[in-house]
C-alpha cells in the first residue's frame, strides 16, 4: 500500500529555517515525481517544488524560488524540503504528494503546473507556523 508521511513541521521564528521530510513507501520510486504543496488558512493548496524520482531533476514554483530547496535520500526513500528565511506568510500545512510520470506531458502537469488531481498519493500534512 502506497504511503507518504510528512514530518518536521513545528513552530519557528521569523527568519528561521526548517527542513521537512516526506517518507515514501509502497510504490516504485523511479516511476513517480514527489512534490511539496502547502495550504495556508483559508487558501487553496499550492505547489512549491517537485523532484523527479527517476533522474532527480528538481522544479520550483515561483513562490518557492530562492528560499526553498528540495532534495532526496534515495537509500531512505525520503524527500526533503529545506526552508530558509521563513516569514509569517509561510505558515501553512505542508503536504507531499506522489504522481506517476508516464510521459513528458504528465511530468509537466505534475512538476510545472502542480495539478493536484494528477497526484495519486498524498500525505496527511505537517503544520508549519512562523511567528515572532
Amino acid at each position: 500500500q502506497a504511503q507518504l508521511e510528512e514530518s518536521g513541521g513545528g513552530l519557528v521564528q521569523i527568519g528561521g529555517s526548517l527542513t521537512l521530510s516526506c517518507a515514501a513507501s509502497g510504490f516504485r520510486r523511479d516511476d513517480y515525481a514527489i512534490a511539496w504543496f502547502r495550504q495556508g488558512p483559508g487558501q487553496d493548496r499550492k505547489g512549491l517544488s517537485c523532484i523527479n524520482g527517476k533522474d532527480g531533476g528538481t522544479f520550483y514554483a515561483e513562490r518557492a524560488e530562492g528560499r526553498f530547496t528540495v532534495s532526496r535520500d534515495t537509500a531512505k526513500n525520503t524527500v526533503y524540503l529545506q526552508m530558509t528565511s521563513l516569514r509569517p506568510e509561510d505558515t501553512a500545512v505542508y503536504y507531499c504528494a506522489a504522481g506517476r510520470i508516464r510521459d513528458n506531458s504528465k511530468e509537466f502537469r505534475l512538476c510545472i503546473l502542480y495539478e493536484k488531481e494528477e497526484f495519486e498519493y498524498w500525505g496527511q500534512g505537517t503544520q508549519v507556523t512562523v511567528s515572532s
